[in-house]
């Protein structure tokens, strides 16, 4: 869960989709490095989906 928040509350980079969800990535150090893909609901509160994304670049 710590790593989830990691993502929600302090996201590296941020997205909104076009049905309203937001995507937010963070770097998890603990976990290899990889980043980690958190989905939001438009209310931009509530978590919908959590992944490690193999194909996410920093931009």
């Amino acid at each position: 869960m710590a790593w989830i928040e990691r993502a929600v509350f302090n996201p590296s980079h941020e997205e909104t989709q076009a049905d309203g969800r937001i995507r937010r990535w963070a770097r998890i150090p603990e976990a290899g490095g990889r980043w980690l893909r958190v989905i939001l609901l438009e209310d931009g509160e509530t978590l919908h989906n959590a992944f490690f994304d193999r194909r996410f670049e920093e931009k």
